[in-house]
């Protein structure tokens, strides 16, 4: 590892929980292992990388799951098709393998990412001495790939002292999963504890905690009018959006708790026309689930009070990602996570943001859930997105080591 990145992971001490375990004896052997699959590690992170699959992509999302797949059955795994839950989706990967021990352990990953089609082609896969580069790097096709190479690294050991691993990799995350929910909810019925492969935050961090995730559509309907010859006729739809949104500008925009954001806006059709519709989008966060129904009621209330005459205004919700919460649960396996880490002689951080992911309905099902275990990224969804390539090697130890004494001894379920 680069001096730098040792620098980096040291400063993360002062965020590791002051009660964490003693260090646990590093296991030599899986340690080689895991320096071992860096190269292939990063040719599989190319070849994904390489393929354009943002939420809604179905002919891209199909070739990621086809190279998967087939590495998937080669580790011995039943490897599952499963529809997605709402259209204009690519189906979903669900790989089982069965063992000899107690744990059930669920891992979850996304290959979907935030961007368009043609974004690979204008900024491909690249890599300097410190990161890689490309959309959905580390957001999180690197999750992806080190779910895989984990199964890997267990299978080569022969190791099969736990009931049973579920590797689903998801195909809607990016949207709140609307095409795995319910599949979600039946692999969590059967599992003891949730993995979940989002990237690490930098400078070396689990997240313990998550903000919940909704978006609320302000639709707005008035009347179309030619705008020069009878302008009085209209009712301009884009002048009454401005309206409901400066009357539900009252939330924070950033923050450690509620948050709320004007993210996408849409009105008109022609230059010449007065707009007969008009609508806009607002993502909200909060750690509170009860946040959320604050904000909907302000919405609704402007709603029906339209400063425009005879225009009409509806408010909806997505269906939303709950809050991750505080949680001992959580914090019992971080716990055990960062005394692993301690065996490497590096540092590992906890902490939480506003970017909500599966480990969330996991925690609201009573199952114990640690997130952020993938490699340590920054810049998601964005031109910058980065992964560190530092953390290949020791987050694959660590999920890999994390697995196996959880398969050995699964947690209790969150009371």
């Amino acid at each position: 590892m680069r001096i730098a990145g040792i620098a980096a992971l040291a400063a993360a001490a002062a965020l590791a929980s002051p009660g964490q375990a003693a260090p646990a004896k590093r296991d030599d052997a899986l340690w080689r292992a895991a320096v071992n699959a860096r190269a292939d590690q990063i040719a599989l992170l190319q070849q994904i990388v390489d393929i354009d699959s943002g939420t809604g992509d179905v002919d891209g999302g199909r070739k990621v799951a086809a190279i998967l797949a087939p590495r998937l059955q080669a580790l011995g795994m039943t490897v599952e098709t499963v529809p997605a839950e709402a259209p204009g989706l690519p189906d979903n990967l669900v790989a089982r393998l069965q063992g000899k021990g107690r744990g059930r352990i669920l891992m979850i990953a996304h290959l979907d990412t935030v961007f368009g089609p043609g974004t690979v082609a204008k900024r491909p896969f690249r890599i300097d001495q410190a990161r890689a580069y490309g959309p959905g790097v580390a957001d999180e096709k690197g999750g992806v790939v080190q779910g895989l190479q984990a199964i890997r690294l267990l299978r080569e050991r022969g190791f099969t002292d736990f009931k049973s691993i579920t590797f689903l990799i998801e195909s809607s995350e990016e949207r709140g999963s609307p095409g795995t929910r319910a599949l979600i909810a039946r692999l969590l019925a059967e599992a003891d504890v949730e993995l979940n492969l989002e990237p690490g935050d930098p400078p070396d961090m689990l997240t313990v905690w998550r903000k919940g995730s909704t978006t609320f559509h302000i639709a707005v309907k008035g009347r179309a009018a030619h705008a020069g010859v009878a302008p009085q006729d209209g009712r301009n739809a884009a002048v009454e959006l401005i309206h409901q949104i400066e009357a539900n500008d009252v939330f924070p925009k950033s923050g450690p708790g509620l948050t709320a954001n004007l993210t996408v806006m849409r009105a008109g059709t022609r230059h010449n026309i007065i707009p007969e519709d008009a609508e806009a989008q607002i993502n909200v966060r909060v750690r509170e689930k009860a946040d959320f129904e604050k904000v909907e009621q302000t919405y609704r209330a402007n709603a029906a009070k339209p400063r425009t005459p005879d225009a009409t205004v509806a408010v909806t919700r997505e269906s939303a990602y709950p809050p991750l919460p505080s949680n001992a649960a959580t914090e019992a396996l971080a716990d055990q996570a960062q005394a692993i880490y301690a065996g490497l002689g590096l540092t590992l951080g906890r902490g939480g943001n506003g970017g909500a992911s599966e480990s969330a309905l996991a925690a609201d099902a009573g199952v114990p859930a640690l997130d952020g275990l993938g490699p340590v990224g920054g810049g998601f969804h964005s031109d910058a997105e980065y992964l560190e390539l530092g953390t290949l090697t020791p987050r694959l130890y660590l999920l890999t080591k994390l697995m196996m004494e959880l398969g050995a001894n699964p947690p209790p379920r969150m009371k």
